[in-house]
């Protein structure tokens, strides 16, 4: 904790990674647990891609519907909020995220690159307008049909990456010169199999970042990390936060 504490206390740019398991504190299904239940008869490839949303927009637009319920009663936990307050110790310092929960931002964080979007935002499917209108309410168990969008009609999808679409361009851009720009790179709560993301801390490596890793177990990637703090983000990021803190003195 020392270690990792003066690592993030003499950089200047910090990069944070963050994955599924952060969100999951949060008390939000990762993409494998929200298979189960209602939705554990259907095949991934149909709920999240394109061709399942054309052949059957309802289902889709339903399973959706669920999961953002899901995530409008979840609230940021520990760690989310201590990131956030560690942006007044590293001014440097973004976070790229994998997850689309929006928690990063509610936690106060105020540079934030999603990756793959944002589940709170919808778009339509055609020409990707974007909607900032009320949605209908959903309830457990039920379907329901997309909206139209009022531009051209399309119906709405949730604006997030579906398999096999490309990630936002810009947020790539952005996230891969940050990672190659940054003194040390903050990997948190990822498994390292989902990819392009887990090639954030190699690149840092490569452009001689430090890799500071908080996971509750060794990941894919732990291999790469200078430091490695074993457990949950919302017990580990406060008590790194408060550490750098004194670090910085």
């Amino acid at each position: 904790m020392k270690r990792a504490a003066r690592i993030l206390a003499g950089a200047e740019r910090v990069l944070v990674s963050s994955g599924a398991g952060m969100s999951k504190e949060s008390g939000i299904p990762t993409f494998r647990d929200a298979m189960e239940g209602l939705w554990a008869n259907f095949d991934p490839q149909a709920l999240a891609t394109e061709a399942g949303f054309r052949t059957n927009p309802r289902r889709v637009w339903s399973w959706y519907a669920w999961r953002r319920e899901r995530v409008g009663d979840a609230r940021p936990n520990p760690g989310h909020v201590a990131l956030a307050e560690m942006e007044s110790l590293i001014p440097g310092l973004v976070v790229v995220t994998q997850n689309v929960d929006g928690l990063h931002r509610e936690a106060g964080s105020t540079d934030v690159v999603e990756l793959h979007g944002n589940i709170r935002r919808v778009k339509c499917l055609d020409h990707g307008h974007a909607y900032d209108g009320p949605l209908p309410p959903f309830a457990e168990g039920e379907e329901q049909d997309p909206p139209p969008c009022l531009v051209c009609g399309s119906p709405l999808r949730p604006d997030v990456v579906w398999f096999g679409e490309m990630l936002p361009a810009d947020a790539v851009e952005r996230a891969w010169n940050l990672a190659e720009r940054c003194h040390a790179l903050l990997l948190i709560g990822t498994s390292g199999t989902v990819w392009p993301a887990a090639e954030l801390p190699l690149v840092a490596r490569r452009h001689g970042g430090l890799v500071i890793e908080i996971n509750p177990e060794p990941s894919e990637l732990t291999h790469a990390a200078d430091v490695f703090l074993e457990g949950p983000a919302g017990v580990v990021l406060p008590e790194l936060r408060d550490a750098v803190r004194a670090a910085l003195g």
